[in-house]
């Protein structure tokens, strides 16, 4: 299981962060002088809301209907955790996607610090350690 899910993680980061050498290196050499951001000046906050609702909020939510969900149930199967830890590793890594379209666009410096702190939030508290997953099987008595 650790291994899928440190597959998974992967597969999903490293996209993220080669496009942020991309853009750095892409605003580096072509140094633009405007951004996309200053005509649409409702896209930083857009983003900023979105990065911290998957990167903290959306996985609670989904972190508190998989046990209401399971509540009444003496274990969990392995691949029922499985597919729940997946899910949330889909959502809570888009944070740093959203991210990087805020690096990219230009938004302003409050709204995109706020996005990297989402992003730094998802990418560390759900990296799937083998203490983390042997917790998580714990807490859902997962067999």
């Amino acid at each position: 299981m650790e291994a899928k899910l440190k597959k998974l993680y992967f597969a999903l980061l490293i996209p993220a962060i080669a496009g942020f050498i991309v853009a750095g290196l892409a605003r580096a050499i072509l140094r633009p002088k405007t951004y996309i951001a200053d005509s649409f000046p409702q896209l930083a906050p857009l983003l900023f809301v979105l990065a911290v609702a998957s990167g903290v909020a959306f996985p609670i939510l989904l972190r508190t209907l998989f046990v209401n969900k399971n509540r009444n149930r003496k274990h969990i199967t392995e691949a029922e955790l499985l597919k729940f830890e997946q899910g949330t590793l889909y959502i809570a890594l888009l944070a740093p996607y959203f991210c990087l379209a805020g690096f990219f666009l230009g938004i302003s410096q409050f709204h995109f610090y706020g996005t990297v702190l989402a992003s730094f939030y998802a990418t560390y508290y759900f990296y799937p350690s083998q203490k983390r997953i042997s917790y998580e099987r714990k807490i859902f008595r997962a067999r």
